[in-house]
């Protein structure tokens, strides 16, 4: 019998709803006014001609053609930077009315640039280099920008969102958590406020009236999570209309509450910052809107199916496939869960339940690990981001997942929820009538972006030359080994005085080297999901003087680590992973943390043949290899080595392309077979 974990990712569970009712995206773009999305995923011819698109996409000469419009629009720098701010401000509103009738020839957007950039200079005293202008106009082209760490992307997006906002039809900025939200939007608010603009954030704690006047802001800041949520509640809202239509009528006839209630005004124009992490990382991940539903038998089911799976043995009742996280009972276990289940009686009797629990019960036994896959906060499961080491409290693992931790570290069992409405990340940001992203990393992701969402790919370059050196991995036998090499490189690189920061993979190996570097009694900060409150501050100083700072794969994104007086002459920042990621593109953020705006930096990776990338994607070759080397004790790296570490990461990738699209097809699955309105 086999049990097949699907995907390690949690779903959100948000508040109740008065409604209960499945909800497909089909539906939902109807109801918002919203152009037709793209449709499901092409097949056959269809998907082979679609491939050949996105190739000749490729090869489309984007990058020199914005460059060449970048440097267009410095021409126009004289002509703003006389002009007094009366005179800037009475453009502003001249140019809101050219855009406002959608008239927006080369030669508007130029001008229109050249004027945000020069009013960014007087407000917050930057000026747009060419690169960050190149990088706006590929935001503005519906592209994936990618720009390196520091390389100023916040600044770039105003560019854009400013003529969106001009538009009138509003303009969402998203980011990865409130705290990025607000800081942006009260940072970049006084360029917007000057060209005539109005700007708001959304935050998880606002009410619905403090959400619906963010929203009727022309620019505004805010989650993916939270943008998605208020979406579903407001077609919640409309119930079963088939349009805005109805709602609207009723409320100009009789002040109807249903139209009053809504929260947004539409999905126009989106700008994604951090867009890997969001469109490609969390894209598993499907945002659930839930109710409370009681329910006490079926918690002591939990309890129960915790003390049978206790009884059950790893390789005599069943055995674990890592790589695909499935469980497999064997002959003599499917025997003694009979015997075991035989005697609890209730919810026992029905088979089917039973074996779902005991699979669920197994799974959070052997594959879901505390302080990597989640944390017990104030007695709570807290699931961590495996991408990003932060903590979500605001999310829950579905099908009763969560509530099989929650006996396994015999906390309080929530009861599970009634699911209201569902959407996937992939399928909402889909119905965006533009779209447009910016990250350091979207080059490995450039076919997926094109092939779910139709984005092209514009690699930006940096403004200096970047003259970070990439030292080739090394390779340890032993985990034991790779964590001595690994506290002997931090002792030696500190005692010259260089910051150092290291990337792991989970809360649980980021603790563990802290207590390797306090017996050598090495000074450091640790950043990862427990300590997620002190994250700004941590990476503020991670590139002082003789700091040292371990991190978990959040290491800071969105927020630049700045070099301390002398650092640059030492030799800048030097980045440590410790571990391999299973995408190529987290290990190339972690490595990117360093050497921004022409600094200086060095990075490295040290590894082991124990690492979990290897371990589940190259089973039978990592076996070979400890067999190969187990009398070593130091560097075994070569390039052979090096290759099946970087083809491990190719097969977790493609393998998580799988699950994406298999999460894609389950919300188009929903949309034909629950739909419940007509085509118009």
């Amino acid at each position: 019998m086999l049990f097949n974990g699907g995907s390690p990712e949690g779903s959100c569970s948000r508040g109740g709803s008065i409604f209960k009712m499945t909800v497909t995206a089909s539906s939902t773009w109807r109801m918002l006014g919203q152009r037709t999305p793209i449709e499901s995923l092409p097949k056959g011819l269809d998907a082979a001609w679609d491939a050949g698109l996105g190739f000749a996409d490729k090869i489309l000469p984007r990058q020199k053609r914005f460059l060449r419009q970048a440097e267009s629009i410095l021409t126009l720098e004289k002509q703003f930077s006389e002009l007094t701010d009366a005179k800037l401000r009475q453009i502003a509103t001249d140019m809101r009315e050219i855009f406002r009738c959608n008239h927006d020839n080369s030669l508007d957007l130029e001008r229109a640039f050249a004027l945000v950039r020069e009013i960014a200079f007087r407000q917050i005293g930057q000026k747009p280099f060419p690169v960050q202008i190149a990088g706006a106009l590929a935001l503005n082209a519906g592209c994936v920008t990618e720009m390196a760490t520091g390389e100023g992307k916040t600044l770039s997006a105003t560019m854009p969102a400013t003529i969106s906002g001009w538009q009138g039809h509003g303009c969402h900025v998203i980011t990865t958590n409130d705290y990025l939200a607000r800081r942006d939007a009260e940072c970049m608010g006084q360029i917007y406020r000057f060209c005539g603009l109005t700007v708001s954030f959304i935050e998880q704690q606002m009410s619905p009236d403090q959400r619906r006047k963010a929203y009727m802001a022309d620019i505004t800041y805010c989650t993916n999570k939270e943008v998605a949520a208020d979406f579903l509640r407001d077609r919640l809202l409309l119930g079963k209309s088939k349009g805005l239509c109805s709602p609207l009528l009723d409320k100009i006839i009789s002040g109807g509450r249903v139209a009053n209630n809504l929260v947004q005004r539409g999905l126009n124009y989106a700008i994604i910052d951090e867009a890997d992490s969001i469109l490609v990382d969390e894209a598993v991940t499907p945002l659930i809107i839930s109710g409370q539903a009681p329910n006490p038998q079926q918690i002591a089911f939990f309890r129960q199916a915790a003390d049978i799976t206790r009884q059950l043995n790893l390789g005599t009742h069943y055995h674990v496939n890592h790589q695909y996280r499935e469980i497999e009972l064997t002959d003599k276990g499917k025997t003694r869960l009979s015997e075991l289940a035989g005697h609890a009686g209730g919810l026992w009797r029905g088979n089917r339940r039973y074996l779902e629990s005991i699979n669920q019960a197994l799974m959070a036994k052997e594959l879901y690990i505390k302080d990597k896959h989640y944390v017990i906060d104030d007695d709570k499961i807290v699931i961590v981001d495996e991408f990003t080491g932060r903590m979500m409290p605001d999310r829950s693992w579905r099908d009763g997942l969560h509530q099989a931790i929650e006996a396994k570290e015999n906390v309080e069992i929530n009861p599970p929820k009634d699911t209201y409405a569902r959407i996937s990340f992939q399928r909402f940001f889909r119905l965006y009538r533009r779209l447009a992203g910016m990250t350091g990393t979207a080059s490995e992701a450039s076919s997926e972006f094109w092939q779910i969402y139709h984005l092209p790919v514009v690699p930006i370059p940096t403004n200096r030359p970047c003259i970070r050196k990439d030292l080739k991995p090394v390779i340890l036998p032993t985990e034991s080994a790779k964590w001595t090499k690994i506290v002997q490189e931090i002792s030696r690189i500190n005692k010259t005085g260089r910051p150092i920061l290291i990337g792991t993979h989970s809360v649980q190996t980021s603790d563990h080297l802290s207590e390797l570097l306090k017996r050598e009694k090495l000074t450091h900060q640790v950043l990862n999901a427990v300590y997620h409150k002190q994250e700004a501050e941590i990476v503020a100083r991670a590139g002082q003087h003789g700091n040292i700072t371990v991190a978990t794969n959040m290491a800071g994104r969105g927020t630049d680590i700045k070099l301390s007086s002398g650092v640059a002459e030492l030799g800048g920042l030097h980045v440590i992973v410790a571990e391999p990621n299973e995408s190529a593109r987290i290990d190339r953020q972690l490595y990117g943390r360093c050497a921004r705006q022409g600094d200086p930096g060095t990075t490295q990776g040290i590894f082991s043949l124990e690492d979990q990338v290897v371990s589940r994607h190259a089973k039978k070759t990592i076996a070979f290899l400890k067999k190969k080397h187990a009398n070593s004790k130091g560097d075994i790296s070569s390039s052979m080595v090096r290759g099946v570490f970087r083809l491990s990461q190719i097969s977790a990738e493609r393998l998580a392309l799988r699950q994406r699209k298999t999460v894609l097809k389950t919300d188009h699955w929903l949309d034909e077979q629950l739909g419940f309105t007509g085509a118009q």
